[in-house]
């Protein structure tokens, strides 16, 4: 579903991509945040690393700055830039899910190290973690298609 969600996205002006449309993520945001999110719940939860965010993923407004977590909310990286980091994260999600068993899915992750998000000694059932990287892919996927259209007729 993504695929036609980008493809509307580049036919607009690259800047109109960084704008925010009634003070949510712009578009370019959007995919910071949902790298982010795999990266916390795939990346540090799933597969143990301790620190998986690249400087650019973001995360969500009101968490407050932790060490080693980036959260740079005014960073504006080109469209391409961020369809990479994109990328890089659901190829993480993929070989996860290529390598899942039903024991595996019904397994609980290992308490986490250091500090980060989710904080450091916490414990998911791991459906529980691919659960809440589908949600934010679902979500903010309908939110990119609802402003895309206000940036459309701006465009």
């Amino acid at each position: 579903m993504w695929e036609s969600t980008v493809a509307r996205a580049r036919r607009l002006p690259e800047e109109l991509l960084h704008e925010s449309v009634d003070g949510e993520w712009s578009f370019i945001q959007t995919l910071r945040h949902l790298a982010f999110a795999t990266e916390s719940w795939v990346g540090r939860c799933i597969l143990g690393e301790p620190g998986p965010w690249h400087p650019l993923s973001l995360p969500w407004d009101q968490m407050s700055p932790r060490p080693g977590v980036p959260h740079d909310r005014d960073a504006r990286p080109p469209l391409e830039e961020a369809l990479a980091l994109r990328r890089e994260a659901m190829a993480m999600m993929r070989r996860v899910v290529d390598g899942l068993t039903d024991e595996r899915l019904d397994s609980r992750t290992e308490p986490l190290v250091g500090p980060g998000w989710p904080d450091e000694g916490e414990t998911f059932p791991l459906r529980e973690c691919l659960l809440v990287v589908l949600n934010e892919e679902w979500w903010h996927r309908m939110y990119a298609e609802r402003d895309l259209a206000v940036l459309e007729e701006q465009g």
